[in-house]
């Protein structure tokens, strides 16, 4: 190659890899100096951050709720332990009521524990009051009965029998007031439909309905 040529091709040889050196450097720099992708290295923070402390706060927070409820509702556990053993009053029972036929016509109470309540139903007959007056109804019965544990299932039955005489008149009532004894603080009302009072009576607690059935 002539002389001058030899020296023109080095000098573009020299300005083409300066230029690309030039270029790989400016790529470099900016990479180095290019700013991170905004929220990525908050987000890991935030995440490592969040991980040890998240999943215990919900957590408790379940187990918060869970306790709460059954403790505000019988539940079971604690809750139910706590009831145990102890006399239902009113507020414990889901109540209803049925006419029956049977002895000249009776009302039979029907009640039941609420969920996740444990209690005592006395060796006694309810007591169930009527009308404004409050005339209580009597023993249907001469002996006491047997304490009933309510819980669950369980289901306990008395008699009313609101009507005892054979004579015209009385009071006529459509609904009935009980209790589970004289010191209950929650005494409910329980719909019966229209009846005439006279004089009525209540039987014990049973626990079959064929044992509550009141005597005129």
């Amino acid at each position: 190659m002539p002389r001058n040529g030899r020296k023109a091709f080095l000098v573009t040889s020299a300005l083409v890899g300066g230029a690309l050196l030039m270029t790989a450097c400016q790529g470099t720099d900016a990479a180095q100096s290019a700013p991170a992708p905004q929220g990525s290295s908050s987000a890991t923070a935030a995440a490592g951050a969040g991980t040890p402390s998240g999943s215990p706060s919900a957590t408790a927070g379940d187990s918060a709720t869970t306790g709460k409820g059954s403790k505000n509702n019988g539940g079971t556990g604690e809750g139910q332990q706590k009831r145990a053993g102890q006399v239902c009053g009113a507020n414990d029972i889901s109540w209803s009521t049925r006419s029956e036929t049977q002895a000249g016509g009776y009302i039979l109470v029907i009640a039941k524990a609420k969920p996740g309540i444990t209690c005592v139903l006395p060796a006694a007959h309810p007591t169930v009051a009527f009308g404004s007056d409050g005339t209580e109804a009597g023993p249907a019965e001469q002996s006491t009965g047997k304490q009933i544990t309510l819980s669950g299932n369980t289901t306990a039955y008395a008699g009313v029998n609101p009507k005892t005489t054979g004579a015209n008149g009385g009071k006529e009532l459509d609904s009935i007031i009980v209790a589970i004894g004289n010191e209950d603080p929650d005494p409910v009302s329980l719909p019966v439909g229209t009846i005439t009072v006279d004089k009525p009576v209540v039987t014990n607690w049973h626990t079959s309905p064929n044992d509550a059935v009141p005597s005129r």
